[in-house]
């Protein structure tokens, strides 16, 4: 997969007390709250770090607005299953900057009209069975029209975006013993791990990924990029085929371990959340919670842990076959 030049080095913690400044008033601080019933039930302290609370219920606006709004150019163009483009969208609009996305043929429509309402510009590519495929689309798109690629996961300042998300966790919950995290390209964990284990080197941070998308698990494993053939889950956002070299370094350097889940234990974990946390959170950001569900040996991650949940862009009717 082709990476834009300057994806080159992984952000520092000065940058991204840096950026923290920088998207103060357009990313909100979101609350990290314990659940009681989550609690009672693991017989652990589960803290639920809620970035389905940002304006556009994710995430992705803490690293899309940090890299927009250093680009000159006024053109953007953006590759994402979703979640990045709308945030790509949001931000640009806030900046005056138009924007391009391509999103694959199966994007979640409630997305895509998002994407619309914030004034970008989605463009219906394939299924993105490979990742390169639709990122060479998008830099046809800048040969014709021009404009700068932001990629969603694979370059510092989104990175160091995610990094502020470690930065809160930190500063609102001492005594961390474990951060359980979804993982879709990598950008979210890379920051977060970076963070969490420069400032608490004590803290555990695990991925989770879905069993038909284990790119970041196999890239570990092997010690080198994996691009999978064809990744395949309810959770749209964890869904790349491969991950970036950026984000492989990072959770080479920071992150414990991985867990896979299946696409029922998302579901399962969708429904516990929504039942006793009372959020509503989409199939990626439920994922740290299927972690839970699913692990066995929950001495290995201790006595307090968080959970983060990532988004909360569920479609409707997914959201009501998951109520049913």
């Amino acid at each position: 997969m082709s990476l834009p030049a300057s994806s080159t080095s992984l952000p520092s913690i000065d940058d991204v007390i840096a950026t923290q400044e920088r998207i103060k008033g357009v990313a909100s601080r979101t609350p990290l709250a314990e659940s009681p019933a989550l609690s009672k039930r693991f017989g652990r302290g589960v803290h639920l770090k809620l970035e389905c609370f940002q304006p556009i219920r994710v995430f992705k606006i803490r690293g899309a607005y940090n890299k927009i709004s250093q680009i000159p150019e006024r053109r953007i163009v953006a590759v994402s299953s979703g979640n990045h483009g709308l945030a790509v969208a949001y931000c640009s609009r806030l900046l005056d900057k138009k924007c391009t996305i391509v999103l694959p043929e199966t994007a979640v429509e409630e997305k895509v009209n998002a994407i619309v309402e914030f004034g970008g510009e989605p463009v219906r590519f394939g299924k993105f069975r490979k990742e390169g495929e639709a990122e060479a689309k998008a830099r046809e798109i800048i040969r014709e029209k021009g404009g700068v690629l932001v990629h969603p996961f694979n370059d510092p300042d989104i990175i160091a975006g995610t990094g502020t998300i470690g930065l809160e966790i930190t500063e609102q919950l001492r005594d961390i013993d474990s951060v359980i995290v979804p993982v879709g390209g990598g950008g979210l964990i890379s920051g977060i791990a970076l963070v969490v284990k420069s400032l608490s080197p004590s803290t555990k941070v695990f991925g989770v990924e879905p069993e038909g998308a284990p790119k970041m698990t196999a890239s570990l494993k092997a010690g080198k990029l994996v691009d999978l053939e064809a990744p395949k889950s309810i959770a749209d956002g964890l869904n790349p085929s491969t991950v970036g070299s950026l984000t492989l370094e990072a959770c080479k350097r920071y992150v414990d371990g991985m867990f896979t889940v299946s696409d029922d234990e998302i579901i399962q974990a969708m429904k516990l959340l929504v039942r006793e946390a009372h959020i509503f959170p989409e199939p990626s950001g439920a994922a740290s919670a299927a972690a839970l569900l699913k692990e066995t040996n929950l001495k290995k991650l201790g006595q307090r842990v968080v959970l983060v949940i990532s988004g909360g862009n569920v479609s409707l009717s997914l959201l009501a076959k998951t109520l049913a």
